[in-house]
Parts: C-alpha cells; sequence; structure tokens
C-alpha cells in the first residue's frame, strides 16, 4: 500500500514539474509574440517643411478718380478731363492707353440735408467714380507708379490709388517640387527620431498634405486655411506634410 502510494506521489510530482515547464516556455513565447505585435503597431508621426523664395513676376495696381459737380453733365465732363490726366500720367511711364482697364463709371446723387442732419429729396450735387487698373509683368513699373500717383492731386485730380499686388506665376510648379521636399524632411526626422530610440523606420502608414502659406520673406504670419500674401514683389512659400511610419 505504501509502495502504491509513493509511485503515486512521484507521478504527480513530476507531472507538475512538466505542468511548470510548459507554462514557463509558454510564458516566454507568448511574450514575445506580444512584444512582437507592440512593435509592429508602433508608430510615429512626423511634420515635414519645406520653403523657397521667390520674386513676383505679375502685377496689379488700381486707382479710383471721383469727381463731384452740382449738374450731372458737368460732372461728366470734369471725369473725362480727369481721367485723360491720368492716362496721360500712365502714358509718361510707357504705359499705353490699351493696357489700361477702365470700370464702368458709378453716379452717385447726393441730397442736401437740413440744419438738423437729415437728408431730404432735393439733389445737392452729383459724385462720379471711375476705376482705373493696369495690370503688368514690369512689377517695378507698378510699384513706381504707385510710389509716385501722389503728384496727380496737383493736377486737380482726385484719384484714390489702391496698394498694389504682386503675384507669381510659377506657383503651381513651385508648390510641386515644396511637396517633394517636405515629403523628404519628414523621412529625415522619422529616421532621426526613431533611431535616436533603437528603432527603424518601416513603411509609410498615412500621408497629408497642408495648407499653402505664401507670405513676406521671414513672416511667422500662417492661416489655418492658408494664406497669400500680395503686398511684397519678394515672397516666401511654404509647405507643410504629415507623415505617419510604423517602427520596427
Amino acid at each position: 500500500m505504501d509502495e502504491k502510494y509513493g509511485r503515486t506521489n512521484t507521478g504527480l510530482l513530476f507531472l507538475g514539474l512538466f505542468l511548470a515547464i510548459g507554462m514557463v516556455i509558454s510564458a516566454f513565447v507568448f511574450s514575445g509574440t506580444v512584444e512582437k505585435v507592440k512593435l509592429a503597431n508602433q508608430t510615429i508621426t512626423v511634420k515635414g517643411f519645406a520653403q523657397k523664395q521667390v520674386t513676383s513676376d505679375v502685377a496689379t495696381w488700381s486707382g479710383q478718380i471721383t469727381v463731384r459737380a452740382a449738374e450731372l453733365v458737368e460732372a461728366s465732363r470734369k471725369l473725362e478731363q480727369d481721367r485723360e490726366k491720368v492716362i496721360a500720367y500712365f502714358g509718361e511711364h510707357g504705359v499705353a492707353p490699351k493696357d489700361l482697364t477702365l470700370s464702368g463709371v458709378v453716379t452717385m446723387p447726393r441730397y442736401k440735408r437740413t440744419t438738423e442732419g437729415y437728408e431730404t429729396n432735393e439733389i445737392d450735387h452729383y459724385e462720379l467714380r471711375q476705376t482705373v487698373t493696369l495690370g503688368s509683368r514690369d512689377v517695378q513699373l507698378v510699384a513706381d507708379l504707385a510710389r509716385s500717383s501722389s503728384r496727380l492731386l496737383g493736377e486737380d485730380v482726385e484719384f484714390f490709388a489702391y496698394a498694389p499686388q504682386y503675384f507669381y506665376s510659377g506657383l503651381e510648379e513651385a508648390k510641386i517640387e515644396l511637396l517633394g521636399e517636405a515629403t523628404k524632411n519628414a523621412g529625415q526626422r522619422a529616421k532621426q527620431l526613431a533611431e535616436g530610440s533603437g528603432g527603424r523606420v518601416g513603411a509609410l502608414r498615412s500621408a497629408s498634405q497642408g495648407v499653402f502659406q505664401i507670405t513676406q520673406p521671414f513672416s511667422t504670419d500662417v492661416e489655418d486655411y492658408g494664406m497669400y500674401d500680395t503686398s511684397t514683389i519678394e515672397k516666401a512659400i511654404k509647405a507643410v506634410v504629415t507623415m505617419q511610419y510604423t517602427i520596427r
């Protein structure tokens, strides 16, 4: 009876030992599998940046002529005279009349007011307005014209000059170029971060393009939907991309 009991205990001991060893091995294998799964699921998200400075090659500039007279005929005559002076001003700088765009004439009757400031139905005078616009690839000429337009005031011409606007015609080509550079920059950033933490960059999981910011050089201005600053001849085009990679 004791011998049988001893053999049973020995068998149970070996069985327990085998089970324990099996559990240890299983735990080791399972932990390794989990670690691989974790590594496979690890990702890194980086932003890539690129910018390019360009010089505007197209410019537009507008100015508004305003005249006032008691009679509409008189106002129309005055507008015609002032318009000729403005066209002559452009001509002095080599701009032909055919290169100018004239808007339609806006006619506004202005009514007399009472001593209390209320408007009456009696016309006091007429106000006429017309806009003159120049578009040119000679951006420096446009800049010079805008700066010196105040001399028209000395010729008794009420001319309100708007700020000139400057554009870059190669914008779409520049955008494609910058997207490539920003993507490359993002890859370099991802590699640096991954290697710094003991990993390697794997496959690209996702990529998205940010909005373009076209600003004055060295400007930090940004807008959520992108911006296009037309106030300066020199511009900086900035591109941002967001890339997500797996980590091995």
